[in-house]
């Protein structure tokens, strides 16, 4: 049985991009905006595709991408333990672990300290530190 070309596996890269293009609004360059960001932060990021949405990864996970109707929502894995002075978290801030932010359409992304942020998110995964 031959098995058709379009059937190969496509690499998280090609599903994030496939993601972008699918969206095909304000959503869409949103999320491809704040995965720039994260690769200029961290040249060495992986980049992978788990529960249907981009994730980001340093030495364990740093932080996913997910899109809503009316908002792109960053999720960082160990949020909680983050020290956020720019004040970018602003969503999931009751659990004990992870923290968000919330991009809405128009909103402007402080990328300083967004990158910062990542940097921070990085550095504690590489500690060991378990949140």
């Amino acid at each position: 049985m031959r098995q058709s070309g379009s059937h190969k596996v496509k690499s998280p890269s090609q599903l994030i991009d496939a993601r972008i293009r699918e969206l095909g609004d304000w959503r869409g360059r949103m999320l491809g905006r704040l995965r720039t960001l994260v690769r200029e932060a961290d040249p060495e990021v992986v980049e992978e595709w788990k529960w249907s949405v981009p994730v980001w990864s340093h030495d364990g996970l740093i932080c996913t991408g997910e899109t809503y109707k009316s908002v792109v929502k960053m999720t960082f894995a160990k949020g909680a333990a983050l020290k956020d002075p720019a004040r970018l978290f602003n969503s999931s801030l009751e659990g004990n672990t992870r923290r968000a932010i919330d991009f809405h359409e128009g909103e402007e992304i402080d990328e300083g300290a967004l990158k910062t942020l990542i940097r921070a998110a990085v550095t504690l995964n590489q500690s060991g530190v378990r949140s």
